[in-house]
């Protein structure tokens, strides 16, 4: 049987290991970096900030998944108490509830929402001009894009109704991406998947790896097109200015400011994980997606702005902070007139799958991750079949 190869130790890739290994194939990951995760890494120190997107979304598919793997760990949710400070800019002034054209829109299922025509037009027919424009600002907590009101409209729709659900369907992995990750490989690691560190891999030795069996690319896209020497693997995507910051605690701080007046968003993560920070002092995360040709400096002055109402004071209680722009971080964002089917094919030809949050599959931000791992290691498995001896099938019974 051919050795199924997969580049990249992230999401997408332990997902692909797993399913992989789980039907009998021989893996190999072969990771970059020194350590594992990719952007699901979290990191060390008594700060545990995570790179990549915090929550895991619990209708989401890998939910169950890990579930049944005791993958998935102990999680956390927002308490009941910390609910009650979330808060809302709107026209400047910080506010307790949301408009109520807003929440108008969040009752609309997404289904009802068009493809071809752009969420800021169909939500204005809808609840209005301003509704629109709220909503479209809100919906940046699960899109990380600088302008929402400008994407498919059933695409938009279907993350703001997942984002604003009640009983709100985000957990929390306690302590960070990194635990379920490690406790992914570790579960590949025990069905004999070798796991290869430091080990950065370039188009030659990707061409001799092709040689010997299918390639799975579970890496970032913009890394993929180099690896592929592939020009056209390209996807709309969103960049954020991202802070990080531990304060000394303070009693009336904001768990969540989120601003309606432009997309952005400030969160108290250590709400809902104490293991995140030391005990008196609490880690908050702002993620402010800025526009292509605006500055890490212009988010970061946002964000700042959104600190000043939620967390009075903050300037002076820091005791560690962090900055940072990240590109890519929607994984795919779908224009007016496309869906998932449309983004780049996960077979790519010649015994290469792609997986990763911008390929053809479903799902909201890492559940992308997820679904295109599954769908390129079944690929993977069905082609290193074929060089099966005629006698010895592929068993699949456990995929």
């Amino acid at each position: 049987m051919q050795r199924i190869h997969i580049i990249g130790g992230g999401l997408a890739g332990f997902t692909a290991a797993i399913t992989a290994a789980e039907s009998g194939a021989l893996v190999t990951v072969h990771e970059a970096h020194h350590t594992l995760g990719g952007r699901a890494r979290t990191a060390e120190g008594p700060y545990r900030t995570n790179d990549g997107p915090h929550a895991l979304y619990r209708r989401g598919p890998h939910w169950t998944w890990l579930a049944q793997r005791g993958l998935l760990g102990p999680t956390a949710t927002v308490p009941l108490r910390q609910a009650g400070k979330i808060r809302f800019r709107l026209g400047g002034a910080l506010r307790r509830t949301p408009p109520l054209a807003l929440l108008r829109l969040t009752r609309r299922r997404a289904e009802h929402a068009p493809v071809d025509t752009d969420f800021r037009t169909w939500a204005t027919a809808q609840v209005g001009e301003e509704g629109a424009r709220t909503a479209a600002h809100f919906a940046a907590v699960a899109l990380y894009h600088h302008d929402p009101g400008s994407l498919s409209a059933a695409f938009v729709q279907e993350r703001l109704r997942r984002a604003a659900a009640l009983p709100p369907e985000a957990r929390y992995p306690v302590g960070g991406w990194a635990q379920v990750i490690d406790r992914m490989a570790a579960r590949a690691w025990n069905l004999s998947v070798r796991i290869e560190t430091a080990t950065r891999i370039d188009p030659s030795a990707l061409d001799g790896l092709a040689r010997s069996g299918p390639v799975v690319v579970a890496t970032s896209l913009d890394a993929a097109r180099g690896l592929l020497r592939d020009p056209t693997l390209t996807w709309d995507s969103g960049r954020t200015a991202l802070i990080d910051l531990a304060l000394r605690t303070r009693r009336g701080d904001a768990f969540a400011v989120s601003d309606l007046d432009a997309p952005g968003w400030t969160e108290r993560f250590s709400a809902q994980d104490r293991t995140l920070a030391p005990a008196g002092r609490q880690l908050v995360q702002g993620q402010i997606p800025v526009a292509p040709g605006e500055s890490k400096a212009t988010g970061v002055a946002r964000a700042e702005d959104l600190l000043d109402l939620g967390f009075p004071g903050w300037r002076d209680r820091v005791e560690w902070r962090r900055e940072a722009l990240a590109t890519g971080r929607t994984g795919a964002v779908d224009r007016p007139g496309t869906t998932w089917r449309d983004r780049l094919t996960i077979d790519r030809g010649n015994g290469i799958y792609l997986a990763g949050d911008q390929v053809a599959a479903p799902g909201l931000l890492s559940e992308v991750s997820f679904n295109s791992g599954m769908e390129a290691a079944v690929l993977a498995l069905g082609a290193s079949e074929q060089s099966l001896p005629t006698g010895r099938p592929l068993d699949l019974k456990r995929s």
